[in-house]
């Protein structure tokens, strides 16, 4: 007997389980010098929040220098420095907050540099894959224009990997999908 094909279910999301890190949304310790927040909120096709999620970010310091990638531009001398940052939420409002440092220009591979950039991956309720893009500044206007990966966009959608500065930080939204969507890169 041929028994006919049951509909696919997710599991989870179970961040708040699964995926639990000490130092969550805090990629330096609060109070660090040159400490700023990265706010934003993560939205679904329908301009919705997303209320179950996960955000993992890593990132240089402000010298370019990362904590721990084996020497690559010599490991970073802020203390307390970890680069990495994690905030999710199984039933929240869609908002979140990373406390971190701007970081500073890294070598690219083929030479040059690339503009002070966090790295970002998002995880949500549905979504069996996760989406990584990038987050950029504002006030980086001349780093950004000779950005070897942002020169990859299309010029029209560069301006959804640009964070606006506010009064202690930047702000950065995630649209996951629809009008304003927020390019990710398949890697």
């Amino acid at each position: 007997m041929i028994f006919p094909s049951t509909p696919s279910q997710t599991v989870g999301p179970y961040f708040a389980i699964g995926l639990p890190w000490d130092a969550g949304p805090h990629a330096v310790p609060p109070g660090a010098p040159g400490a700023i927040a990265i706010i934003g909120t993560v939205y679904d096709g329908a301009g919705e929040p997303v209320p179950d999620y996960l955000i993992e970010t890593w990132q240089a310091d402000g010298d370019g220098r990362f904590a721990d990638l084996h020497g690559h531009g010599g490991v970073s001398q802020l203390e307390g420095f970890r680069g990495f940052a994690r905030c999710g939420h199984e039933d929240g409002d869609g908002s979140y907050e990373i406390i971190t440092v701007k970081p500073g220009a890294v070598p690219w591979l083929g030479g040059g540099v690339q503009a002070p950039h966090i790295d970002v991956t998002v995880l949500a309720r549905g979504m069996l894959q996760r989406c990584v893009t990038r987050i950029y500044f504002a006030d980086e206007g001349e780093a950004n224009a000779v950005d070897p990966v942002l020169a990859t966009v299309p010029a029209g959608r560069r301006e959804t990997l640009i964070a606006e500065p506010t009064d202690d930080g930047y702000r950065f939204d995630i649209r996951l999908q629809g009008p304003g969507e927020t390019v990710f890169f398949d890697v």
